[in-house]
C-alpha cells in the first residue's frame, strides 16, 4: 500500500507544504517573507503573523500541484523544532488540526534531520543515488554548523558542532558590516566570484577535536575593517569583492579542514553536505576538489533543497511512518532540540 505524507515546515520565515508518496516528491510549495529584509533579519512576531496568513493557501496549492485528494493522506508530518516558537506554533497547530479532523497519524520532525535527509528525496523521472550508511554530513546553515555521522534514516550522532556562532550567521553578520543586504550569504558568494580570496587574511579559530567557532572570525573581520577605514574611509567600497572572497575562503577553509579530519577519524568515504550554506558556490567547489583528492563519494543537494522546505520534513515523516514512530495530540513545539 502506498504511503502519502502531507508535510508542514514553519520553523523560521518560510511557510512550506509538501506532499510525498512512497519517498517521491509530488509537490513542494514555499511562501517566503520578504518583509524581513527591511529589518536586516527575521522579526519573530512578524514571521508568526505571516505564517498564519500563508499556511492555508500554501497547503491548498500543494494539494493542487500534487493532484492528490485530502482523503489520500496517510499522515501529517510537521517541524517540531528547533526554530522560532511563534512560527513553530502555527505549523504545529495546523498539522494537529488536520490530523485530528482526518483521524490520521501525526508525526513530529526534527528540522535538522530534515536537512540531512534531503539526499533521500526522490523526484519523478530523475536519477537518484543516495549516500550509503553510515555517511558523514556537514550540516551548515544560519543557525547550525555540525558534523554528523548518519547511521540510518532515523539514527545519527553529532561528532562536531559550533561552540558559538554558526557559519551562516558569520556570513550574514559580516555582510552587514560591509553594507550588503540581508540575507548576506548569497551576496557575499556572488561578489566573492569577482574577488581575490588571498587578498586579506582573517583569524582562524584554534578549536580542538571536531568543533567549530566563528565568533573570533567575526571579531577579526570587524577590527580589520575598523583599522582600514580609519586609514581610508572608502576602503570597503574599493575592496568589497576582495573582502567577500577572502571572508568566504576563510569560512570554507575552516569547514573543509574539520570535515577532512572527521572523515579521517571515522574512515567514512560517503560525505554529504546540507543546509542553507550548502548552496554556497565556494563551499561546493572546494568540496568537489577535496572529494577527488580524498576519494570521497560526495553528495551535494539540489539548490532548491538547501533552504528550509517541507519536502525535507516529508521525507523524514515518510521514514518515521514506516518505523511506526507517531506523535499524539499533546505534543508541543520546542525552540531548541539537543
Amino acid at each position: 500500500m502506498s504511503v502519502t505524507i502531507l508535510a508542514i515546515e514553519s520553523s523560521c520565515d518560510d511557510t512550506s507544504a509538501a506532499i510525498i508518496r512512497d519517498g517521491v516528491l509530488l509537490s513542494n510549495l514555499i511562501a517566503s517573507q520578504e518583509i524581513h529584509n527591511l529589518y536586516g533579519g527575521v522579526v519573530p512576531e512578524l514571521a508568526s503573523r505571516v505564517h498564519q496568513q500563508n499556511i492555508v493557501p500554501v497547503v491548498d496549492l500543494a494539494f493542487k500541484q500534487a493532484q492528490v485528494g485530502i482523503d489520500e493522506i496517510n499522515a501529517v508530518a510537521f517541524t517540531r523544532g528547533p526554530g522560532l516558537m511563534g512560527s513553530l506554533l502555527v505549523g504545529t497547530s495546523f498539522a494537529k488540526g488536520f490530523a485530528l479532523s482526518r483521524n490520521i497519524p501525526l508525526i513530529d520532525v526534527n528540522h535538522l534531520l530534515g536537512h540531512v535527509l534531503v539526499h533521500f528525496i526522490k523526484e519523478a523521472d530523475k536519477p537518484h543515488v543516495p549516500p550509503s550508511f553510515p555517511f558523514l554530513c556537514l550540516l551548515v546553515s544560519g543557525g547550525h554548523t555540525q558534523i554528523i555521522v548518519v547511521k540510518n534514516h532515523l539514527e545519527y550522532e553529532i561528532i562536531g558542532q559550533t561552540i558559538d556562532d554558526a557559519a551562516g550567521e558569520a556570513f550574514d553578520k559580516c555582510a552587514k558590516t560591509i553594507n550588503l543586504p540581508y540575507p548576506g550569504g548569497p551576496f557575499i558568494d556572488k561578489l566573492a566570484q569577482q574577488g581575490n580570496p588571498n587578498a586579506f587574511t582573517f583569524a582562524k579559530p584554534n578549536i580542538e577535536d571536531l568543533d567549530f567557532s566563528f565568533s573570533g572570525l567575526k571579531t577579526s573581520f570587524l577590527y580589520f575593517l575598523r583599522d582600514r577605514i580609519h586609514e581610508d574611509p572608502d576602503f570597503i567600497e574599493k575592496n568589497k569583492a576582495d573582502l567577500c572572497a577572502s571572508l568566504q575562503y576563510t569560512i570554507v577553509k575552516i569547514l573543509i579542514d574539520k570535515l577532512v579530519k572527521a572523515a579521517k577519524l571515522t574512515g567514512i568515504k560517503d560525505v554529504a553536505v546540507a543546509g542553507g550554506v550548502a548552496a554556497n558556490s565556494g563551499l561546493r567547489n572546494a568540496l568537489t576538489d577535496v572529494a577527488v583528492v580524498k576519494k570521497w563519494n560526495l553528495f551535494l543537494p539540489s539548490l532548491k533543497f538547501t533552504t528550509d522546505n517541507a519536502a525535507m520534513i516529508g521525507i523524514v515523516g515518510y521514514y518515521k511512518y514506516l518505523a511506526g514512530e507517531f506523535s499524539d495530540q499533546s505534543i508541543s513545539p520546542v525552540a531548541r532540540i539537543n
